[in-house]
Parts: structure tokens; C-alpha cells; sequence
């Protein structure tokens, strides 16, 4: 398979467990890396024979715009199923990162990897 990504995308939602934190808007960054099979839209030179990247980051920064999550793990897992579920990938990777959420660190966060159900 080959590898369609989106890096560093930066988007302001509540996360957080504490209670300014679900005041406020933070901003997560997020890559994602998503397996798809690229020589159809090589072939053609089409959109509608590619994985459409626009919509994918549309989509994401929507959701999670829109999200309330408490922990960063949970909003993984769920930006993970909406992006297997809706574009029809066979494998994704979710980075996501809380910056400055640790004094001392400059990058906190979590990575996941998903499968689409057989």
C-alpha cells in the first residue's frame, strides 16, 4: 500500500481532564498517515480516482472542532474510526499532539494505529 499524509495539522478543541481546561479551547496538532493505493489516480490523473486529502482534513478538523474529549487517547481513537470508517482506508496512524501540556516538554501526546474491520 501506498501512503497518503497530512502533517501538522492544527486545530482548537476542548481536551483536557481539568476543569479550566473544559473551559477553554486548546489547540491539538495532528499528522495522520492513511494507506490507500495511489496508482489508479497516477494512472488517470483524477481527483474522484484519488484519496481526496481536502475532504479528509475538512472532515477532521470538523470533528474534532466539534469534539469534547477528555483525554487526547480518546480523540485518537475516534478521529481513527471516523477516517477508516468514512474514507474507506484499509490502515491509519493518528499522531496527536497536546504541545505544552508538560512544563519541561515541548511535545506530549499519542500515536495510534487502526486497522478497518474485515
Amino acid at each position: 500500500m501506498d501512503i497518503v499524509y497530512i502533517s501538522n495539522l492544527k486545530i482548537p478543541c476542548t481536551i483536557g481532564v481539568w476543569d479550566w481546561e473544559r473551559r477553554i479551547k486548546q489547540t491539538v496538532i495532528i499528522d495522520l498517515e492513511m494507506a490507500t493505493d495511489v496508482r489508479p489516480a497516477a494512472k488517470s490523473d483524477r481527483l474522484d480516482d484519488a484519496l481526496d486529502y481536502k475532504a479528509v482534513t475538512k472532515r477532521v478538523t470538523e470533528y474534532v472542532g466539534s469534539s469534547e474529549f477528555k483525554l487526547v487517547e480518546a480523540l485518537a481513537e475516534n478521529v481513527a474510526n471516523t477516517v477508516l470508517e468514512e474514507f474507506k482506508v484499509p490502515w491509519v496512524r493518528v499522531r496527536i499532539n497536546k504541545r505544552g501540556a508538560l512544563r519541561g516538554a515541548t511535545d506530549v501526546g499519542v500515536l495510534i494505529e487502526r486497522q478497518a474491520k474485515s
